[in-house]
């Protein structure tokens, strides 16, 4: 039934009719952030009493869903995309398009607006809630559905990680006037953003660390042109002051620097809590090499937001950056780390029948699409653990391997086990501990507290203190911190007798302080506690020690004069097994130690091989998928030039896959090379038209030639483009990712 299929669109044919509307309508409250690509349904016929009709569809995303007219437009326009392959003596059916149904989720509401389209007819609009009844679409509704129709096409242009079948991707914005309207209704439904969900990195969606947000910066930053945004910021500044820390970066992207700073230096004054805002200071004092200033705010935005995986990261890099490698290893094993949560995506159904229109002007330049022997590799490579990591393991694992390449494998092993408790370690340490335990019942040894320091997880480091007396009598001795919050308790009453233990009052409450300075400020909270000669502070009538002063009281001691002559001192109760200067690591990062070893195992192998080979002069030979293998292997690693290399021999394969070419067209655009960035560009480009994705910006290849206008101007790449002679398909796709730049002026359209 090829004559019952479209000409250039993707299809999937249903088994059943209308399954697929079914099953989406099921699944709408497995939704969970920005929900999947819009579901395009047709049913065609061919009007005849005995024929049955088919029911097909396909995913699209970048159609303008700002009314139930535009919906209907891109069905209407279906009707003219179908093959018609009857000549005039031909009695094969006419295949036409019956009706249609578009389906588009609402990010903000939660739920799905449909358009329905009889041919010829009309139209109908609903909304479909998660429990699948019926509602009027309001104006409200179809405003909150444009924007979530037009983030989703922003933030799944380029992501490598999100791939469905007959996966059609156009154009969001097309037109200075389209621009203009999408800000407006973002500016409207700014406040909502938190509701659309963030990214996997982010615990809590606030209202700056949202897609919305997201969807903002990438479309503008990745163009350059920051002024629209900073706009839009600026205005949004007057009653949401936290949004700062995004005009800031827009100004600094725009060269504004001056102007950052002091928007930002306003900004803190009013909300100093605000970790998006230290956060933007510390990357503008990183670009101008102040580490030491940019770790006092990673400090503080760590206090602001402990349980958010950012403040840590951005706390670990600055460390890294300072060359403290042992604090950034504590820091990295406090990381909070999150489930990840991948994008939404439709419920895979059985097809009757899939149509993959193959576009032979431009695929004539691709390898064919069949498997070979260069789609096989070793199994060793193909069980590499690292590829699979996602969300805040893959971050954590980027830092991992940023150490790694600053000190090498062997003083890695070393700053791990200066700062973690190593299994032979903690076997000794349990054997000498039953072996006091066992002297000191006997009466026969006394064991004394000794002196260390404690390295917090936040990379500072303290002295632990002997025990100590205060001026009421209370004894205190020092306990490993063996967590990453410090918590404190009331001490114990002076008239408490000799060797009781007195628990904590029901009414106190513990003052928590978390990723202190080095120099042991304590964190104070909003209402101060006052604070008495003795070193104690009251709050809420309950006494509790300052943390940066006391460690955890563990025991109440015997008062002065009260023991016996001639008494043995009794031993403070500590835990088994503390270690006063070490942590015990984390699995996750335990695990992830495992992972680089398992790495950098077989690219100490690889590389090997190729000198080995290089000396014998014998031609080194590993097939397609095995080269783009070692390429990945190579850039997680930093190894950047053998990377490019390995990508290189991927090419001279005839394996069909674009990311060796999408990878070399990133290295050659930041190293400038225009003639060579344009070459791949053209496969790449290639590649994605093969895939239906028919959009100019935001893709990997507007990015990639942005940057070379930033250097070179357009003019020159448009010249090269003329010069190399391609065919008149080709050359009208590369085209229009200048002609975008020149319709929305990027930087260097106009020399």
């Amino acid at each position: 039934m090829a004559e019952a299929s479209f000409k250039d669109i993707p299809e999937l044919f249903e088994v059943e009719l209308g399954e697929s509307l079914t099953a989406r309508t099921e699944c709408l409250s497995t939704f969970r952030e920005l929900g999947p690509p819009d579901l395009c349904h047709v049913v065609k016929s061919t009007g005849k009493s005995g024929q049955r009709d088919l029911g097909s569809y396909h995913y699209v995303s970048g159609v303008d869903a700002s009314s139930s007219a535009s919906l209907a437009a891109y069905i209407n326009s279906l009707t003219y995309a179908i093959e018609d392959n009857s000549a005039w003596f031909s009695k094969s059916p006419v295949w036409k398009v019956r009706n249609g149904c578009y389906c588009c989720f609402n990010a903000f509401s939660r739920v799905d607006i449909r358009v329905d389209v009889k041919i010829p007819g009309g139209v109908n609009a609903y909304v479909i809630d998660l429990r699948g009844e019926r509602h009027e679409a309001t104006p409200e509704i179809w405003q909150e559905t444009y924007v979530s129709a037009i983030l989703r096409a922003i933030l799944y242009s380029d992501d490598p990680n999100y791939w469905l079948e007959a996966y059609r991707k156009l154009d969001p914005i097309t037109t200075p006037e389209g621009e203009l309207r999408f800000l407006q209704a973002a500016e409207a439904l700014f406040s909502k953003g938190w509701q659309v969900g963030s990214d996997p990195e982010i615990q809590v969606a606030t209202v700056v660390s949202n897609h919305l947000t997201a969807g903002i910066s990438k479309y503008f930053g990745d163009s350059g042109r920051w002024q629209p945004a900073a706009n839009l910021f600026e205005k949004l500044s007057t009653r949401e002051p936290e949004v700062a820390s995004l005009l800031a970066r827009s100004y600094i992207g725009m060269n504004e620097e001056v102007k950052a700073v002091q928007i930002m230096a306003l900004a803190i004054k009013h909300i100093p809590q605000s970790y998006t805002l230290l956060h933007a200071q510390c990357d503008f004092l990183r670009s101008k090499g102040k580490y030491d200033w940019a770790l006092k705010l990673a400090r503080q935005a760590v206090n602001c937001a402990p349980s958010e995986f950012v403040t840590w990261e951005k706390l670990t890099e600055i460390y890294i950056d300072l060359r403290q490698f042992e604090q950034a290893l504590l820091t990295l094993n406090s990381c909070p780390m999150f489930t990840f949560n991948g994008r939404d995506a439709h419920r895979n159904l059985p097809t009757s029948r899939i149509h993959l229109p193959f576009l032979r002007p431009i695929g004539e330049i691709l390898p064919e699409k069949s498997r070979t022997d260069d789609d096989d590799a070793d199994p060793a490579l193909l069980r590499l653990p690292a590829p699979g990591l996602r969300g805040t393991w893959a971050r954590a694992y980027a830092l991992l391997t940023r150490l790694v390449a600053h000190v090498g494998w062997d003083e890695l092993l070393k700053a791990r086990s200066c700062v973690f408790v190593m299994e032979e370690e903690y076997r000794m340490q349990k054997a000498q501990t039953d072996i006091r335990q066992t002297v000191s019942s006997n009466g026969h040894q006394q064991v004394n507290s000794t002196d260390g320091v404690v390295i917090h997880e936040d990379g500072t480091a303290l002295p632990s203190r002997r025990e100590s007396a205060l001026s009421d009598g209370t004894t205190l001795a020092p306990t490993d911190d063996d967590a990453s919050i410090r918590a404190m308790r009331s001490p114990h009453s002076p008239n408490t007798s000799t060797g009781d233990i007195q628990s904590p009052p029901v009414s106190a409450i513990p003052t928590i302080t978390i990723s202190p300075e080095s120099d042991g400020e304590t964190e104070h909270s909003d209402t101060e506690s006052p604070v008495e000669p003795n070193g104690k502070a009251t709050a809420n009538g309950t006494n509790v020690v300052k943390v940066n002063e006391l460690e955890k009281p563990v025991q109440a001691a015997a008062g002065e004069g009260e023991q016996a002559k001639g008494e043995q001192t009794p031993i403070p109760v500590q835990e088994p097994f503390s270690f006063s200067n070490k942590r015990l690591c984390e699995r996750w990062l335990d695990n992830l130690f495992m992972v680089l070893y398992e790495d950098l195992r077989v690219w100490t192998i690889f590389r090997a091989e190729v000198a080995h080979f290089k000396t014998q002069h014998v031609a080194y030979r590993k097939t397609g998928y095995e080269w783009e293998i070692l390429g990945d292997l190579g850039l997680r690693l930093h190894h950047k030039e053998e990377a490019k290399e390995a990508y290189q021999r991927c090419l001279d394969t005839p394996r069909y896959s674009v990311k060796p070419w999408a990878k070399l067209m990133e290295m050659y655009a930041e190293e400038g090379d225009i003639q060579r960035s344009i070459q791949t560009a053209i496969r790449v480009a290639a590649y994605q038209y093969a895939d239906y994705t028919e959009m100019a910006y935001p893709t990997l290849i507007a990015r990639s030639f942005f940057k070379l206008g930033q250097l070179h101007g357009h003019q020159k790449i448009s010249f090269t483009l003329l010069s190399m002679g391609l065919p008149d398909s080709i050359l009208k796709i590369m085209d229009s990712y200048l002609q975008y730049a020149k319709v929305f002026k990027v930087e260097g359209y106009d020399f």
